[in-house]
């Protein structure tokens, strides 16, 4: 799988950022890119063209912060924190993320009509 706009579906991105930095924390765009290849078995591959429009959008809506600071290489990186806003809107994207898998779950299996 690519991270062609047709595999990773509107939004979806949005919202395993912010799940990487609920659960690891502060991290700079390239870790939180690498942890959700990581995660994904290496099934999704994400290139910077995805990843930092992503967080730009995530901090423009609040819901992400950033700062400056050298990364483990001591370059000069900018590190994404989640926000209070960022952990409310994760939780509403997670319970609409679930209902629409439940609701494609149920089409797949033949219930959906």
């Amino acid at each position: 799988m690519t991270d062609s706009p047709t595999e990773v579906l509107m939004g979806t991105l949005d919202m395993l950022i912010l799940k990487t930095l609920d659960t690891l924390g502060t991290m700079h765009g390239y870790g939180v890119a690498r942890r959700i290849e990581q995660v994904s078995g290496d099934l999704l591959r994400l290139n910077h063209g995805t990843v930092y429009p992503a967080l730009l959008r995530l901090e423009q809506r609040g819901w992400i912060s950033s700062r400056w600071g050298a990364s483990e290489k001591n370059r000069r990186a900018r590190f994404y924190s989640l926000t209070a806003s960022g952990r409310r809107a994760l939780a509403r994207e997670a319970r609409d993320w679930r209902r629409m898998a439940a609701f494609i779950s149920r089409v797949l299996e033949g219930a959906g009509g």
